[in-house]
C-alpha cells in the first residue's frame, strides 16, 4: 500500500497541532551515514518549492567542490514528528532526495539509485519488493566523559529477560519511541551474546524499509544516550562472541499477488522464486562488499558464531546463506542472512533485487537445497554439495564485485565508482595497521 503523501496545507496543519518548530531534512551518504540540515518551521516554504540547497563537496562519496551546490527535495510521505519533546518546541524530520544544480537526481544520491532500481522491477512487471528488516546492536556503557567503551551493558544472552538484561528497560522505551513514530514492532528480545539486542519491525515495500532502517538506528542511538549506553551497529564489536546481523526477509509482489507463492510447487514456492533465489546465490559473492561493507564485517562472517560463511540455501536449516522461513501464501520470503547493520540499507536492497532479478530474467535454477548442517561438513563434502566460500575479506570481496556487470549496474557508475575507490583505501589503510594480536605472538618468537 502506497504511503500518504502530506500536501502542503496538512503539513502546515500538522506542524500548528504538533508544535513543531524545527525541519530535520534527512539524506544518507555513500556509506549510509545519515546527514541532516536543520531549518526553523519558517523555511517550510522554501522547502516545499525544492528550493533547499548544500554544499555536495563535503559529503562522502558525492561531488567535486567545483560542482558543489545540490538541492534537497523533500519526500512528504516520510513525514515524521520526533516523539521526544523539546524545551523550544519540536523537531519534525523528512527524508529528502538529492538533485544537482540543474534539477536532475544526483545519480550519487544512494536513495535515488534505490528509487531507479524499483522503476526497473515495475517496468519488469512486479509492483513491490517487500523488506523485513531483523537489526542486531549492541550496547555499551559510556565513560565519564561520554564517550563509548568497551563494557557490556549486561551478561544476559538469547530471550533473557531482567534482571540479567540490564538493557531491558532502554529497549522497551526504544519500542514506544518506535511506535509512536508509526513502527509496528513485531518483535524485540535479547540476542545470543551479551550487551546485544534485536527489534524487528514489520516489513514495508523497499524503500520505506531503507527508511525505516535509517530512522531505526537513529532512535536507537538517541534512546540509548539517554540510558547512558553506546548503541553500536559495528557488525563484531569483541572477539569471541555473536556479530550483530541484519537479516533481510524479501519477497516480490505483482498484481496478483505474493509472486514467490505457489502451492503446487516445490515447497510451495514458485519458479519465480527459485529464479530469484538461483540470482541471489549466482551474484552472492558479488554483492557481499555491499552488504557487508567495512573491514569490520569480515570478523563476523567466520564460522561458529551463527553467521553465514557458505554460499547455499535451505527450506530448513540456518546455516546456510539463503534460509525460506515456513510461512506461506501473502507471507511467503527468502531470507538473507549475511547482511550487516553497516550496510547501506539503499545499496543493500538495490544490489540484492537486481540479483534476483537477473535470476529471474535468466531463468538460474539454484543448486539443490542443503538440509545439513554446513559446518559440520568437510571440504570435499561441501564440493560434491557445489557450496562455495562468501569472500573472507573486504579485499576479496572488493574484487568479486569489480567482476560482475549486474551488481556494478545496481550501484550506478557513480556509486560504484566512489565506493571502490574508497573502500579500497580503507582496506590499504587497515592493511598498513600492526595489532595487538600481532604484537603478541610474533614480538617474541621473532
Amino acid at each position: 500500500m502506497a504511503k500518504h503523501v502530506f500536501s502542503d496545507d496538512e503539513v502546515r496543519q500538522l506542524i500548528k497541532d504538533d508544535n513543531v518548530r524545527f525541519l530535520r531534512l534527512m539524506f544518507t551518504d555513500l556509506f549510509g551515514t545519515i546527514k541532516n540540515v536543520e531549518l526553523p518551521t519558517s523555511q517550510l516554504d522554501k522547502l516545499l518549492q525544492n528550493k533547499i540547497m548544500f554544499d555536495g563537496s563535503s559529503i562522502d562519496g558525492f561531488v567535486r567542490i567545483e560542482e558543489s551546490d545540490m538541492y534537497l527535495y523533500p519526500d512528504m510521505s516520510t513525514w515524521m514528528v520526533f516523539p521526544w519533546g523539546a524545551e523550544h518546541g519540536k523537531v519534525a524530520r523528512v527524508i529528502c532526495d538529492v538533485y544537482t544544480s540543474d534539477r536532475k537526481p544526483f545519480g550519487g544520491d544512494p536513495r535515488n539509485n534505490l528509487i531507479r532500481v524499483l522503476k526497473d522491477m515495475k517496468k519488469a512487471g512486479f509492483t513491490n519488493f517487500n523488506i523485513g528488516p531483523e537489526p542486531e546492536f549492541f550496547l555499551f556503557k559510556m565513560d565519564e566523559n561520554a564517550k563509548p567503551t568497551t563494557k557490556l551493558n549486561d551478561q544476559g544472552s538469547y530471550f533473557d529477560m531482567a534482571p540479567m538484561d540490564l538493557g531491558e528497560n532502554c529497549r522497551r522505551d526504544i519500542v514506544l519511541e518506535l511506535e509512536d513514530m508509526g513502527f509496528e514492532i513485531e518483535a524485540a528480545h535479547h540476542e545470543v551474546a551479551p550487551g546485544q539486542h534485536e527489534i524487528d519491525f514489520k516489513y514495508a515495500d523497499a524503500l520505506e524499509a531503507a527508511d525505516n532502517i535509517q530512522t531505526f538506528k537513529l532512535v536507537v542511538r538517541t534512546v540509548a544516550r539517554k540510558y547512558g549506553l553506546h548503541a553500536t551497529f559495528m557488525p563484531k564489536p569483541l572477539a569471541g562472541i555473536n556479530g550483530s546481523g541484519m537479516h533481510l526477509n524479501m519477497s516480490l509482489f505483482d498484481k496478483t499477488g505474493n509472486t514467490f507463492f505457489d502451492e503446487k510447487g516445490d515447497l510451495e514456492l514458485s519458479q519465480s522464486a527459485y529464479h530469484f533465489l538461483g540470482g541471489l546465490l549466482k551474484h552472492a559473492r558479488s554483492f557481499t562488499a555491499i552488504c557487508n561493507p567495512i573491514v569490520n564485517s569480515y570478523k563476523r562472517l567466520v564460522p561458529g558464531f551463527e553467521a553465514p560463511v557458505y554460499v547455499a540455501w535451505s527450506g530448513s536449516n540456518r546455516s546456510p546463506l539463503i534460509r525460506v522461513p515456513s510461512s506461506r501464501g501473502v507471507s511467503t520470503r527468502l531470507e538473507l542472512r549475511s547482511v550487516d547493520p553497516a550496510a547501506n540499507p539503499y545499496l543493500a536492497i538495490a544490489a540484492v533485487l537486481e540479483a534476483g532479478l537477473d535470476g529471474i530474467r535468466n531463468e538460474v535454477t539454484p543448486e539443490e537445497s542443503v538440509d545439513r548442517n554446513i559446518y559440520r561438513m568437510n571440504e570435499s563434502e561441501r564440493e560434491d554439495n557445489h557450496i562455495t566460500n562468501l569472500p573472507d575479506t573486504l579485499h576479496n570481496a572488493l574484487k568479486d564485485l569489480a567482476q560482475d556487470e549486474v551488481i556494478r549496474d545496481a550501484m550506478g557508475q557513480h556509486l560504484y565508482q566512489s565506493f571502490f575507490e574508497a573502500k579500497n583505501l580503507e582496506y590499504d589503510a587497515y592493511r598498513q595497521q600492526v595489532s595487538e594480536w600481532e604484537r603478541d605472538q610474533y614480538l617474541e618468537l621473532y
